[in-house]
């Protein structure tokens, strides 16, 4: 079995593969981890392990890691990938861009696939039919776009995310509401009808933390898939057990 470990900015992401069909799913706080992982591998007979992190992680933590987890791979931009990776500066990717890329090869293969990954920051992707990575683009995700409009005024409050955009911006609340909600969706329409233009024959991924609210408001044609970024991170993992 596969064990597939997601460190983000926020969380980490623990899932368990059987080859391809997905186990189990947890998240941990960062501290939590190590005794996460313990029950885990009490549970299941772990194999192969890859390890994803996008803010650096402690040596003595991935030394814990490792330690549970024999066959462990470290996700960076020396590691085999199954697609061409055309990016100018491969060393200063992001490895959750990279294991999307991976999910869209393994999920659509022979398709022209932009993956939207909806967290922390709002990530564009594009993969070609011919199964070459042709970068991006990177915008603010929707918690940092509230947090912006409060940290750069000196009245406007800090809000959560409304879970329903108000029609008007009758209020200073519902205006920042109205305002970085509705920028987001006509963002990433707008986003999506630029590759359209270029690409007739588009799939459209959707994904991240964000998914839900977002599926909910797009017009666009999109898969909606959650688990995205763990299902390409255990297809490096395959790939490279392959080799």
């Amino acid at each position: 079995m596969n064990l597939v470990i997601d460190i983000g900015n926020t969380q980490v992401k623990v899932a368990v593969f059987e080859q391809t069909i997905l186990l189990l799913k947890d998240q941990f706080q960062q501290n939590e981890l190590i005794s996460g992982l313990l029950d885990i591998t009490e549970q299941y007979d772990i194999k192969n392990g890859i390890i994803s992190h996008v803010a650096g992680l402690d040596q003595d933590m991935l030394e814990e890691i490792k330690s549970l987890v024999g066959n462990l791979t470290e996700l960076n931009h020396e590691t085999k990938v199954p697609f061409f990776n055309n990016y100018l500066t491969p060393k200063t990717l992001g490895v959750d861009r990279l294991a999307l890329i991976a999910a869209a090869n393994a999920q659509f293969p022979h398709k022209n696939v932009l993956v939207i990954d909806a967290g922390s920051c709002i990530t564009y992707d594009f993969l070609d039919d011919l199964n070459t990575y042709n970068g991006g683009s990177i915008s603010p995700g929707i918690e940092m776009r509230y947090k912006a409009v409060n940290h750069y005024t000196a009245n406007l409050p800090l809000l959560n995310k409304a879970e329903v955009i108000p029609s008007l911006g009758n209020s200073t609340e519902n205006a920042i509401h109205n305002g970085i909600l509705n920028g987001v969706i006509k963002e990433i329409e707008g986003v999506i009808s630029q590759y359209l233009a270029k690409n007739q024959k588009l799939t459209v991924v959707l994904t991240g933390g964000d998914t839900i609210f977002l599926a909910k408001n797009l017009k666009s044609s999109i898969f909606a898939i959650p688990n995205f970024l763990l299902e390409g991170l255990n297809s490096i993992l395959i790939h490279n057990i392959d080799e």
